[in-house]
């Protein structure tokens, strides 16, 4: 967002890299589901859920960007979509697995949004180490 500054740039960025990561963690379920006991889990099933529910979210979190015009608005958007996601994918995995939920979603929100942080960051000094302006 910062480093782009134009919300259709951003769409692009986003749907662009998240639909790539997506199919990589789909790779990436694929061959750690074959690596497991293959009679409990499907790896062709077990990677198809993953990278479809990757493109759904990467679609959630690009949407403001493809609605709206303020940058800044879209970023603070995805950003309450992202905790969202967090908070319904913590809910599912306490109740699944019957572990804390608060401990949980604080890690996965403190280190997700930090990541995100950095992420900013880094595209702030690249924009700025090779002076490119969009």
């Amino acid at each position: 967002t910062f480093a782009l500054r134009q919300t259709e740039l951003i769409a692009l960025v986003g749907l662009v890299t998240g639909i790539a990561a997506s199919l990589s963690m789909a790779a990436s379920e694929y061959l750690s589901s074959k690596e497991g006991d293959i009679s409990k889990t499907n790896p062709l099933k077990a990677a198809t859920y993953t990278g479809i529910a990757y493109v759904i979210t990467v679609f959630l979190l690009v949407m403001p960007y493809l609605l709206l015009e303020n940058v800044y608005v879209a970023l603070g958007i995805t950003l309450i979509t992202a905790v969202v996601i967090i908070f319904g994918f913590t809910f599912y995995i306490s109740v699944a697995k019957d572990v804390p939920f608060w401990k949980r979603f604080l890690e996965m929100a403190v280190i997700s949004l930090g990541v995100a942080a950095l992420s900013f960051i880094i595209g702030l000094v690249i924009r700025n180490v090779l002076g490119i302006e969009i």
